[in-house]
């Protein structure tokens, strides 16, 4: 109970102050990227996407579905901008590149946290980030984003596309989107694939200026999460202000590896955002 108390404590003082991929190699110019290496930064500053599709997003839509980070005016964006430089000096401590976002139960955000904070990643010129919806019983990425595509994950999955055919650039540089446009039967046995533990070894291998965001399903609602986690590389717990019974955010932690676990993050928290002005 202590630890839970000091995670939700924690979470509430740092929400006061926080809540691109890469196309194919013929579509970037960062490949063998290293961050001391001026002309590669350049480069990775400067990304064209040829044959990734570059998809327009409508801002009223991003607005109404809680999506800031894009929106530097938008007060809320410093949040996610303070989140990601902590979680991305953690990484770089480890030297991980594969970020999984979960929660205990459903309805607590997770998927608004984990598109917010890939958005803020992806500002860095240094770093490009991908955006993966590995809830393939509930995916919702595409929805908020308000993307329509006739290729994603489930293609994928059942051989009609390849992995170029499906990702989607939304009109931001250095972000990627890997959507799942429908729910997929036997997600559990799926995430546990060789298919998807290739596609995984993929992702984070490719470029080594890649954060790659996985938004996976709720910890107690299924296996999913679980039969995942052993392939990425840490993750984020989101909790639900008030949506979340002790018992199962107690629950949710002692199913997450102690040694992988950035934080637990809590959210919609009644907390104002302050400008920060001259």
């Amino acid at each position: 109970m202590e630890r839970i108390k000091q995670a939700i404590v924690k979470a509430k003082k740092n929400q006061q102050l926080s809540d691109a991929s890469s196309p194919p190699p013929s579509d970037r110019s960062d490949r063998g990227f290293k961050s001391n290496n001026t002309k590669d930064q350049d480069e990775l500053a400067d990304i064209h996407y040829e044959k990734t599709r570059v998809v327009k997003l409508q801002k009223e839509h991003l607005k109404n579905s809680r999506i800031v980070a894009y929106d530097k005016s938008n007060p809320m964006s410093v949040t996610f901008d303070l989140l990601r430089t902590h979680v991305l000096q953690k990484m770089e401590e480890n030297g991980w590149r594969t970020l999984a976002i979960t929660s205990p139960t459903p309805e607590a955000g997770k998927t608004v946290l984990a598109i917010n904070l890939a958005m803020s990643i992806a500002q860095q010129t240094n770093r490009t980030s991908m955006l993966v919806d590995f809830d393939l019983r509930r995916p919702k990425i595409g929805a908020y984003l308000g993307l329509r595509v006739d290729k994603s994950l489930n293609n994928i999955l059942d051989g009609t596309a390849q992995l170029p055919d499906a990702l989607v650039n939304p009109d931001l540089p250095r972000l990627v989107v890997l959507p799942t446009m429908n729910p997929v039967e036997s997600s559990s046995e799926t995430l546990s694939s060789k298919k998807i533990g290739d596609l995984i070894l993929d992702l984070r291998e490719r470029y080594k200026s890649r954060i790659v965001i996985f938004d996976l399903p709720p910890l107690l609602l299924a296996d999913d999460a679980i039969a995942l986690l052993p392939k990425i590389d840490c993750v984020i717990m989101v909790v639900a202000n008030g949506m979340s019974t002790k018992r199962e955010i107690e629950d949710g932690l002692r199913l997450l590896p102690a040694e992988k676990l950035i934080g637990t993050i809590l959210n919609k928290a009644d907390i104002e955002p302050r400008a920060y002005y001259y």
